[in-house]
C-alpha cells in the first residue's frame, strides 16, 4: 500500500456521517460467477491433519484463555462461538488487501484483493474468547474456515495485543503473508478500482470491504484507509456503466 496505508491511526468520525459505498452501489457489484474450484495447484487439509492443526494450537495456548484477534470478515461473520469479546489494538501490524485471488470473491477474468495483516503501523480489531471447554472443536472449524489447504498453513500466528484490561497473547489467520500473491504496498487509489470490479462465488470485493468498514464502526472502530477506500470504490462503481459492471468494469 502507499506511504500512508502503513499507519492504521484510528481516525474518529462523526457517527452520523454515512458511508459513501452504498448498499445500493454494492448490489451493482455484484453479478453471478462460476465456481471454479480451489486455486491451481491448491491441496485441501486431510481430516487428520486438520486435527493435527487444531491441537497444535490448543496446546501451544496451555492453560491460558484461548483470544482470537478479529480484523476483518470474522467480526462481521464469527462462525465460532465465543464467551467474552474486547476491543484490542494490535502494534505493528496493519490491515492491507494484498492478496491476490482469483476465487472466492474474484474471477480469473478479474482478480480480486484479500485482506490480511502486514508488517507496520496499527491495526485495531476485536478479539474474542473461545470457550475453554470445547476448543479442539472451534480450532476445527477456524481452520476449515480460513486455512482448509495446505498452502495456506503458515498464515496463522500468535500475536501480542492490547486491551484496555492489559496485553495478552491471541491466533490471528493472515498475518504476514509470503509467496507469489502477495501485492505489498499497494496505493489506495490502485487499490479502488480493483475492488470495485472483483466478484467470485462467494459475492464481490466491494461487498466485503463494506462490511468490514460498517461493523468496524459498530464497535467504534474507524479505519483511517478503509474510510478513504470505501469513498474511492463508491467513485469507482459510479463511474462504471451498466454493461461494464456485468463485465468486470472492462468495457465489452
Amino acid at each position: 500500500m502507499a506511504k500512508d496505508s502503513m499507519d492504521d491511526r484510528q481516525v474518529a468520525r462523526p457517527a452520523h456521517k454515512a458511508m459513501d459505498l452504498t448498499p445500493e452501489l454494492v448490489q451493482r457489484s455484484l453479478r453471478d460467477e462460476p465456481d471454479l474450484g480451489p486455486e491451481p495447484g491448491w491441496t485441501q487439509l486431510e481430516e487428520n491433519e486438520v486435527d493435527q492443526l487444531a491441537a497444535r494450537y490448543k496446546r501451544e495456548c496451555g492453560d491460558d484463555p484461548l483470544w482470537l484477534f478479529a480484523y476483518g470478515s470474522l467480526i462481521w461473520k464469527p462462525d465460532f462461538d465465543a464467551v467474552d469479546h474486547r476491543r484490542a489494538t494490535a502494534y505493528g501490524w496493519h490491515r492491507s488487501f494484498c492478496l491476490r485471488m482469483t476465487r472466492w470473491r474474484g474471477s480469473p477474468r478479474q482478480n480480486g484483493l484479500m485482506m490480511a495483516l502486514e508488517r507496520g503501523g496499527r491495526c485495531d480489531g476485536v478479539i474474542y474468547r473461545l470457550p475453554d471447554e470445547d476448543r479442539h472443536a472451534q480450532l476445527r472449524r477456524l481452520l476449515m474456515r480460513e486455512i482448509r489447504f495446505h498452502q495456506n498453513v503458515d498464515m496463522i500466528r500468535w500475536i501480542p495485543v492490547h486491551t484496555r484490561q492489559g496485553r495478552v497473547r491471541a491466533l490471528v489467520f493472515w498475518a504476514g503473508p509470503r509467496g507469489d500473491r502477495v501485492e505489498s504496498r499497494k496505493p489506495l487509489d490502485q487499490v479502488a478500482p480493483i475492488l470495485a470490479r472483483a466478484c467470485g462465488p462467494v459475492g464481490s470485493c466491494a461487498e466485503y470491504l463494506h462490511n468490514t468498514v460498517l461493523h468496524l464502526r459498530e464497535f467504534g472502530i474507524n479505519d483511517r484507509n478503509l474510510w478513504r477506500l470505501q469513498s474511492l470504490v463508491a467513485d469507482e462503481i459510479r463511474a462504471m456503466g451498466p454493461a461494464d459492471a456485468e463485465n468486470g468494469g472492462r468495457p465489452g
